[in-house]
């Protein structure tokens, strides 16, 4: 039993706006349902995705706080002139530039229209074959800690782990990279980005919560109500869903 990552949520004020942004960044396709805007390849609507994590944009009322955010995502260039040319672009659409203490690095740190904070990264051969998207990177005070749990979790891979860093990635070695990245400060504010989960086929989506919850993880409270998927937090509180098979 195990669950796949799909999509990376984000919460916004304006749905539809930060769609089209992350659609652009992306070199991707709007799929508005109207409830939320779903961001993924081009070609027709394909979800889950068997290589890509969509990007799945949901209305909130409340802006961003000033709080980094736990969860952001890394994006690949191929060159360095890739990386200037989609820093510009990125500029141009509204990305704005944020220090989050990073002194000299050869990356560059941007926030969406909203604030939410991401990465474009200096050409790396790892992320090579990755997509757009190099990488969930999510900040935890114990990478060894969240690497078991995410492994167990999830049917990807843990490639590397140590006290500073852990890396996952599909099995199949396609698609971006799941990485935990230890920081000194905690978390003070709810998560704005977030992983979704769901199911195989055949396999029951209760079942797997339930795994989940012996694995550290512990039930949360949205407001969903009696929504078809269901709130969780890790064991350092970040928070994901498991959805439902569609």
């Amino acid at each position: 039993m195990a669950l796949r990552p799909v999509q990376v949520n984000i919460k916004a004020v304006d749905h539809a706006a930060v769609g089209r942004f992350w659609a652009e960044a992306l070199g991707r396709q709007v799929y508005a349902s109207g409830a939320t805007t779903y961001v993924g390849p081009g070609g027709g609507l394909r979800w889950p995705h068997p290589v890509a994590l969509g990007i799945d944009v949901v209305p909130v009322p409340e802006p961003k706080t000033a709080a980094k955010n736990r969860v952001h995502l890394d994006l690949a260039t191929t060159s360095a002139a890739h990386q200037e040319e989609l820093v510009a672009r990125l500029r141009a659409l509204g990305a704005t530039p944020v220090d989050v203490g990073q002194a000299e690095v050869p990356w560059t740190v941007l926030a969406d229209p909203e604030g939410n904070e991401f990465c474009v990264l200096e050409p790396r051969d790892v992320y090579r074959d990755t997509g757009p998207i190099a990488a969930v990177v999510v900040d935890c005070a114990d990478p060894r800690a969240m690497a078991r749990f995410w492994g167990e979790a999830t049917d990807w891979t843990v490639h590397e782990v140590s006290d500073g860093h852990g890396v996952l990635r599909a099995a199949a070695g396609t698609g971006p990279y799941l990485e935990l990245l230890r920081v000194p400060h905690p978390k003070t504010a709810p998560d704005r980005v977030h992983l979704d989960l769901l199911p195989y086929p055949g396999h029951d989506k209760e079942a797997e919560v339930a795994r989940l919850r012996t694995l550290g993880a512990r039930d949360l409270d949205v407001g969903q109500g009696d929504a078809p998927w269901t709130c969780l937090t890790d064991p350092e509180d970040h928070e994901f869903c498991v959805l439902a098979l569609p």
